[in-house]
């Protein structure tokens, strides 16, 4: 189901009686919905699993390049829409990296859409305007990279640290295969829309929240740790999980542990609304 609700291109696959609980799932960059299969078909008998391609992914890809300028919003709010054309009760909601940080700040815009938000090795956004502005040159670099050179790029990317454990996965390549079906115009004008520099500072926003929020990070993943430490301090209603042995995909890393986790969250809720 392709949607271009405020000019932001979306791409929705659902799995699960549409009668039942529903969740919200968001990929990260590089990834698409269909990131999120190995999950959905696990839950697809309790809940209805609700996977988007976000804008220059997967079957949502841009037929235009987008302004820079508000179009993280843009996305938030056409998300919001979605949901609100879709659901007739509060859902579930579940975003991974860049997925994460577009999830935090579509609970915290929107947040009556929501029950419960899981958030997964993702941070809200950066604290300065400087560091908003020094991010938007590093990722337009990026970006440039990605054109030249999309395979150079994908075997530099997931050489950065916090994929460390995943490159050790047996599942890696499967993931390295899927990523370089990308199309990289897509993803470098992605990058240049939705990277972190492109995204509004939701640190202070934190304090206002009133969903409950579990934030989900591996132990081998220090940055996004110590970004979960922060965050819950400053979050009403939110806990932090640290997922041991894993890095920045925790999700694929133990997708065991990270189902029992989100079942006995999400299942909380249903447990009190009896």
């Amino acid at each position: 189901m392709p949607s271009t609700i405020q000019e932001v291109p979306l791409h929705i696959v659902t799995i699960g009686e549409r009668t039942l609980p529903r969740i919200l799932f968001l990929h990260g960059f590089l990834g698409s919905g269909g990131d999120w299969l190995p999950v959905a078909r696990e839950l697809c008998n309790d809940f209805c699993c609700v996977m988007v391609d976000l804008p220059g992914h997967g079957k949502a890809g841009f037929r235009e390049a987008p302004p820079s300028d508000g179009f993280f919003e843009q996305t938030v709010d056409a998300l919001a829409e979605l949901l609100r054309l879709s659901a007739s009760s509060p859902s579930y909601l579940v975003g991974y990296s860049m997925g994460g940080r577009l999830a935090l700040a579509l609970l915290l815009r929107h947040p009556e859409l929501f029950t419960k938000a899981i958030i997964v090795s993702a941070s809200p956004g950066l604290r300065t305007n400087k560091e908003q502005s020094d991010r938007q040159v590093h990722d337009d670099r990026i970006a440039r990279k990605i054109e030249r050179n999309f395979e150079g790029f994908i075997e530099a990317w997931y050489d950065q640290p916090l994929f460390a454990t995943l490159k050790h996965h047996p599942i890696f390549k499967d993931v390295e295969s899927e990523r370089k079906i990308n199309d990289p115009r897509n993803l470098a004008l992605a990058l240049r829309v939705l990277g972190t520099g492109r995204q509004r500072s939701q640190w202070e926003a934190l304090q206002h929240n009133r969903v409950p929020i579990r934030f989900f990070v591996g132990e081998k993943d220090e940055r996004y740790v110590e970004i979960g430490h922060q965050m819950v301090k400053l979050c009403p209603g939110s806990d932090l999980e640290i997922f041991p042995h894993c890095g920045h995909t925790l999700q694929l890393e133990n997708k065991e542990l990270f189902l029992d986790r989100l079942r006995f969250f999400f299942n909380q809720q249903e447990e009190k609304q009896l």
